[in-house]
């Protein structure tokens, strides 16, 4: 996952500063001496870990974080505060022209991800109310105007092609052109990518630039690439210019280096992630909730997004019914089940859970045991999922025979649906607040 080494390192450093008590400014420099070593290890540019120390350092060892009442605590304030401004003190948007269409360039080496994140991003915006168009303008990379159409068909979004016979920029005037028939209001211009970097490569990006006047040039990284992400994004930068910088992979990356290093050295923002190779697993990038998660504090609002990006509002409010009334079944279960799927794994929804993450460290989460439970619900009879009161020992040998699981898994998922339920029983009193004045939960 994303800055895991980073992360678990950082978490140890602070565990050593709370355990503690009172901290001295040697402490301080010390641990900030283990910081300094775990981010020089997560491949960030040596300047930007030089002068992040330098900041944290000069904020940390005043008087009023030494002499406060929890100094650790402040400490660990102090660095994710300066973390956030590391990674670009707020969210970058991206932006639109006020009329008329909006052009987005895509620039980025060979291998990036550049047009699947192209098709990613078009996805997001049709999400929004906009009409997207693609334009292959990748001439040059065998099966590069194909793999454009499949990505453009599978989310929805036309791809306008011409073929490999043309110049680029002709491309991107003529899809300008097809954009403003058809009542396309964003255009994005998918350009070829090289192996490296090549002076012919940028003479021809800066053509489409001239020819389209773009409203953002958006540069695809590869995160796994480390500090040579940091390179190219710094040439792309001199050479054209860019609005905005688009890291992909970064769900493989365990270091994060070329993260925290792109916006310290380039001063242009990073406005999404890519977070897996699924269609819709590019997020929009907040310093302040990537902050919280390197440092295991959790993402608490991206898990409020995710959730409500896939759960459907209609069934949640049915959903919050039968939780109220006690009257949840397996089919509810199941259709619960397939909800969280969709928002991706279940060690990754685990970590942006506040503690948790950390908790569940070292604890394998199988997702395929989510498959081996459907297995088992699918197996019952429809009379059985809507009562599973009726579920003696011969219609659970039956189910077991079904699905090719042992008995004790059926007993097992049983006992665990009743607990659940019972316990849906007790909330649902306690949300209910009749006669329950002053219960809270444990953790409100």
């Amino acid at each position: 996952m994303a800055f895991e080494s980073l992360s678990d390192k950082l978490q140890s450093i602070f565990k050593g500063l709370r355990g503690k008590g009172r901290l001295t400014e040697a402490d301080v420099k010390l641990a900030l001496k283990e910081v300094k070593m775990a981010l020089l290890e997560a491949d960030v540019n040596f300047k930007v870990v030089k002068n992040f120390i330098n900041s944290v350092q000069e904020r940390a060892v005043g008087h009023d974080v030494l002499e406060g009442l929890n100094p650790a605590q402040q400490v660990i304030k102090v660095v994710n505060e300066e973390l956030v401004k590391l990674l670009g003190d707020s969210n970058s948007e991206l932006t639109f022209r006020s009329n008329g269409i909006t052009v987005y360039m895509m620039v980025g080496l060979q291998g990036a991800g550049k047009t699947t994140t192209t098709a990613k991003l078009a996805a997001k915006l049709k999400k929004k109310g906009k009409k997207p168009l693609l334009a292959a303008c990748d001439i040059y990379r065998p099966a590069a105007i194909k793999q454009l159409q499949v990505v453009g068909e599978q989310v929805g979004v036309p791809v306008f092609t011409m073929g490999d016979n043309h110049k680029p920029v002709n491309i991107a005037k003529a899809a300008f052109e097809h954009a403003e028939k058809n009542g396309n209001d964003v255009l994005f211009i998918d350009t070829a990518g090289r192996l490296h970097i090549d002076e012919v490569m940028m003479d021809e990006l800066v053509e489409i630039k001239n020819a389209l006047k773009p409203q953002e040039i958006l540069l695809v990284v590869d995160a796994m690439t480390g500090q040579d992400a940091v390179t190219v994004s710094e040439t792309f930068n001199e050479k054209i210019g860019i609005d905005g910088v688009i890291v992909t992979k970064l769900d493989g990356d365990t270091r994060g280096g070329a993260a925290l290093s792109i916006k310290a050295v380039t001063q242009r923002p990073i406005k999404f992630i890519g977070m897996g190779e699924k269609l819709d697993e590019l997020e929009q990038f907040y310093p302040d909730r990537m902050a919280s998660r390197i440092l295991g504090m959790g993402d608490v609002l991206s898990l409020i997004e995710k959730a409500q990006e896939v759960f459907d509002e209609k069934k949640a409010s049915e959903m919050e019914k039968k939780f109220r009334k006690a009257e949840f079944n397996f089919d509810d279960f199941l259709e619960q089940m397939q909800q969280v799927k969709k928002m991706g794994s279940i060690s990754s929804i685990m970590k942006m859970i506040p503690g948790l993450g950390n908790q569940l460290k070292d604890v394998e989460i199988d997702d395929k045991e989510l498959d081996k439970v459907a297995a088992i619900i699918h197996s019952m009879t429809k009379e059985e999922r809507a009562n599973p009161d009726i579920l003696n020992p011969s219609r659970k040998n039956r189910i077991a025979k079904g699905c090719g699981r042992p008995v004790t898994d059926v007993n097992k998922l049983v006992k665990q649906f009743e607990s659940s339920k019972k316990m849906m029983k007790q909330m649902a009193g306690m949300m209910g607040g009749k006669g329950k004045k002053g219960m809270k939960f444990p953790f409100m």
